[in-house]
């Protein structure tokens, strides 16, 4: 099942930098090991904001909830959440 999923992070701003930074690296090495094992199949920063779109290649919702809310960063992230489904249209099939 695919997900393009949005994601917001939103660090208070006086938050610990020793802090932001090692949740940074943790979240970093854990989307990265998502993205080898074929779960977190793209994934695009938004241009002038701390934010991203991903795709995400899971078996089910909860799934996707179980992976979402393991990101070091989520208790700091504002999601949304879009189930995708293959287009007729479409020449290449996802």
């Amino acid at each position: 099942m695919l997900f393009l999923v949005h994601m917001i992070v939103q660090i208070p701003t006086d938050a610990d930098k020793a802090f932001t930074d090692a949740l940074k690296a943790e979240e970093k090495a854990f989307s990265q090991q998502l993205q080898r094992d074929g779960k977190w199949r793209h994934l695009w920063r938004v241009v002038g904001e701390y934010a991203n779109y991903s795709v995400f290649d899971v078996g089910s919702n909860d799934e996707l909830h179980e992976l979402l809310s393991a990101l070091p960063l989520f208790p700091y992230m504002q999601i949304s959440v879009t189930p995708l489904a293959q287009h007729p249209s479409a020449i290449a099939a996802n």
